[in-house]
């Protein structure tokens, strides 16, 4: 009876806490997204006009900002903007390497052609025969590649089960181990502490060479 009901509580709460979770990051997500409709001036956000709040019109208002300003600034003219707003950025101290920074870092990471967390890896960290999982940032180091005379790569070592806070380290591209899992099963196994293992891909099956005929 014990046994069973043991199961049966189990068996709940892998229906329930994933749930949970859930619903709860997403309330998190719309509740903050929301919160963006409170810059516009009170006689023009939507509850002046409903009398009443809609959850999930942040978000909405957030994703029509961005869709026209990326329609605005893909022809000539929103480019020509964009580049006196950058030039004028650029004169002021603390803001030039604000932005700069955090624009080198939007390209990097949404460049369609860009190797930015396109790739998981195993590397010894933070002692050699101790291995954790990581993502490739990229390869393209400059100084750090010529002073060390070797080839090194960037590597992201997020800690867990948060995986926003982490390590930036550089290593030596014969020190890591490419491994076949997505990003999205690497970031699992890493929030579930590595209770969530994705599965093995299958080796490539090779085709049997004829015998040689003597």
């Amino acid at each position: 009876m014990f046994l069973a009901l043991r199961r049966y509580l189990i068996a709940g709460l892998l229906v329930w806490l994933p749930l949970g979770a859930t619903v709860l990051v997403v309330k998190l997500l719309v509740g903050f997204m929301d919160r963006i409709l409170l810059l516009l001036p009170e006689t023009y956000q939507p509850e002046a006009y409903l009398g009443f709040s809609v959850p999930g019109l942040g978000l909405l208002f957030a994703a029509a900002v961005v869709v026209i300003t990326g329609a605005a600034v893909a022809n000539l003219f929103g480019r020509k903007v964009v580049s006196i707003w950058e030039a004028v950025l650029a004169r002021i101290p603390l803001v030039r390497s604000v932005y700069g920074g955090a624009k080198q870092l939007a390209e990097t990471l949404f460049s369609s052609t860009g190797q930015s967390f396109r790739k998981v890896v195993l590397v010894e960290f933070p002692r050699k025969d101790v291995w954790t999982v990581a993502f490739l940032t990229g390869t393209a180091i400059g100084e750090a590649q010529r002073r060390t005379s070797r080839e090194v790569v960037n590597l992201y070592v997020p800690t867990t089960p948060n995986p926003t806070g982490g390590y930036f380290i550089m290593v030596p591209r014969e020190d890591i181990v490419e491994l076949d899992m997505s990003v999205d099963e690497g970031l699992k196994m890493l929030i579930s502490m590595g209770a969530v293992v994705p599965p093995e891909r299958d080796e490539p099956v090779r085709e049997k060479q004829p015998a040689a005929v003597v």
